[in-house]
């Protein structure tokens, strides 16, 4: 499994340890760098390097938050820490300690029989020791994020910083499923020869049946350079969208990823029941090919490197991530 703590991480802590070194040698936090006697900003440069870049901006996000509510726990304990002539780091490691549960053979196997499909065919024995560690990663945050809600039942906090967004505008004509008004908008970058994409299917297919009429989820074809086959699945996609039949054609490509010739993705359509006289005609014509480039260019000034990639709400939610990752982001959004 990936580490994605340490991916998220990495990046802002570079990010943060750049813009530290910036400050200290004008000596001035607010300021980068000073031209001809006129200051460029740190939020100048922030703004720059983020705008487009919303993988970045989430990266940094992440660490800013992580640190922000760390030093709201700090500071809500230490009247207690004092009062028990403790220190702040003390009996904060004693708290979180406490909401820590111990992960158990049975939190192991529920966690492999909802996620049996990311397994690629290993056993429970051979992957057990690595989903104790997963969970184990798992617990502390957790209990991090019990400690936090516990403190603010009693306190009167109000964050002033947002999440980072993109504007990103959903065309009428773009496959989707859910409501045009729901509250809560996926836009997912993928690509019908990606492996990860494919275990992300079954991901997405549980957030809608939790949120059901809450989410709308829509999906834009991202074919990597490095999978051959992609961008002639990509365009066969969205020739079976002009006849109202992309999620059973979508379906389709996810169940036979190592069957995308040309004659293969043809015979899915008349599988399916499309007009094969439409559908061929289209496809040879490569129709849809300069959409499909705009929607690379589109999604690679966002910050779309690999997929799946996913915006929640303009927010986000990089690779095949678990049901967990979504449901943190929608519920926020819901509560909104």
């Amino acid at each position: 499994m990936r580490n994605w703590r340490l991916e998220r991480i990495a990046g802002p802590v570079l990010c943060l340890a750049i813009v530290a070194v910036a400050a200290a040698d004008t000596g001035d936090k607010g300021v980068a760098a000073i031209v001809n006697g006129k200051a460029i900003s740190m939020a100048d440069v922030d703004a720059k390097a983020m705008a487009d870049n919303m993988k970045l901006a989430q990266q940094v996000y992440d660490a800013r938050k992580s640190a922000l509510d760390d030093l709201i726990i700090e500071q809500l304990l230490a009247p207690e820490a004092a009062k028990q002539g403790k220190t702040v780091k003390a009996l904060k490691a004693e708290k979180l300690a406490a909401l820590q549960t111990p992960v158990t053979d049975q939190d192991v196997q529920d966690f492999f029989n909802k996620n049996k499909s990311r397994m690629r065919g290993r056993t429970l024995d051979q992957v057990k020791g690595q989903i104790k560690n997963y969970l184990a990663g798992q617990r502390g945050p957790e209990a991090r994020n019990k400690l936090l809600a516990e403190l603010k039942k009693d306190a009167t906090i109000k964050i002033v910083f947002d999440v980072p967004r993109a504007d990103i505008a959903v065309s009428a004509n773009e496959p989707a499923r859910g409501p045009a008004n729901a509250p809560v908008t996926i836009v997912e970058y993928s690509d019908f020869q990606c492996p990860f994409c494919s275990r992300a299917v079954s991901t997405v297919e549980q957030v809608e049946k939790a949120y059901g009429d809450k989410v709308r989820v829509v999906f834009r074809c991202f074919p990597l350079a490095m999978h051959n086959r992609a961008k002639f699945a990509a365009n066969a996609a969205e020739c079976a969208n002009d006849q109202g039949k992309f999620w059973p054609y979508h379906d389709k490509l996810f169940a036979n990823q190592r069957n995308l010739k040309d004659e293969d993705l043809k015979k899915y359509a008349a599988d399916l029941g499309l007009d094969t006289k439409q559908f061929d005609a289209c496809y040879d014509a490569k129709t849809h090919e300069s959409e499909i480039e705009a929607t690379i260019a589109g999604g690679s000034r966002l910050g779309v490197t690999g997929t799946p990639a996913f915006f929640i709400n303009g927010r986000f939610l990089s690779g095949a991530q678990p049901f967990d990752s979504f449901k943190n982001i929608i519920d926020d959004e819901l509560s909104r």
